[in-house]
């Protein structure tokens, strides 16, 4: 039922969604059921993450479309990750890809610009993550831990920048990449562009002020909900080599945008 014969009768995926429908819940709560062709048309990624999570990439209506749609993001997002890596200076400043560089390039230079970046960081970062005690990284990693035996390890590391006015900044991030897709749904919507453009609109029309404003660490006040653990680096201080449990949605987790 999957398949049809073409013209010189290979057989290939048949590309229908017919059959299906999805039960769909906006963002006022209400729910309806929708067919799979407008989904796929409006959100063909989040549909193609729905079912790699649910065991569907095998039935005819998602086969045919579903794998590569996964493939081709994973490829646009090898061909951005390099760009960082790649870049050594900004604005005539070196940027660090560790946090035991950026130690050494403050004593280098004699000043403590990125050790100030990585302790501002670390100490809006520090409610994310709990140590469990009692527990060693290497016991944890051999199974001697029943009580994490449902967490998986992820590396953590600091991702650095130079702003414009110069000042150093860090970030602290998962690896999520390294994790196992959440059961459930990581899909985060954000507003479009033309959703903006009407906003200013109708506030120019009406005479009305615009404001605007940053949430600072913002999925820090959403609740992980990976079970994930990682072993403390430098960057944590005195907590440095032991077992941190992360409680809060920490950046690089595949479910963080959905959880803020």
């Amino acid at each position: 039922l999957g398949t049809v014969e073409d013209g010189s009768r290979n057989k290939k995926l048949k590309r229908t969604t017919a059959g299906w429908h999805l039960k769909v819940e906006f963002a006022n709560g209400e729910t309806e059921w929708v067919t799979l062709k407008d989904v796929k048309g409006s959100n063909p990624l989040e549909l193609a993450d729905y079912a790699q999570s649910h065991g569907l990439l095998e039935e005819p209506a998602f086969a045919w479309w579903a794998p590569f749609a996964l493939k081709k993001r994973e490829r646009n997002i090898a061909k951005a990750v390099p760009k960082y890596w790649r870049t050594t200076h900004k604005f005539g400043i070196e940027v660090p890809k560790t946090v035991e560089r950026a130690y050494e390039i403050d004593k280098e230079n004699g000043n403590d610009f990125w050790h100030r970046a990585i302790c501002k960081e670390m100490d809006k970062v520090s409610i994310a993550y709990k140590e469990h005690e009692g527990r060693t990284p290497e016991e944890v990693r051999n199974n001697r831990a029943p009580e994490l035996a449902q967490y998986q390890e992820i590396g953590m590391h600091i991702i650095f920048d130079v702003k414009m006015d110069f000042t150093r900044k860090a970030r602290f991030v998962a690896g999520g990449h390294t994790t196992d897709t959440p059961s459930s749904l990581t899909y985060s919507s954000v507003v479009s562009r033309d959703s903006v453009r009407i906003a200013f609109m109708y506030a120019a029309l009406n005479d009305l002020d615009v404001s605007a404003c940053d949430i600072g660490n913002a999925y820090l006040n959403a609740p992980c909900r990976e079970k994930v653990w990682f072993e403390a680096g430098r960057e944590c201080g005195e907590d440095v080599g032991k077992v941190m449990v992360c409680t809060r949605a920490i950046y690089g987790l595949k479910s963080s945008g959905a959880a803020w």
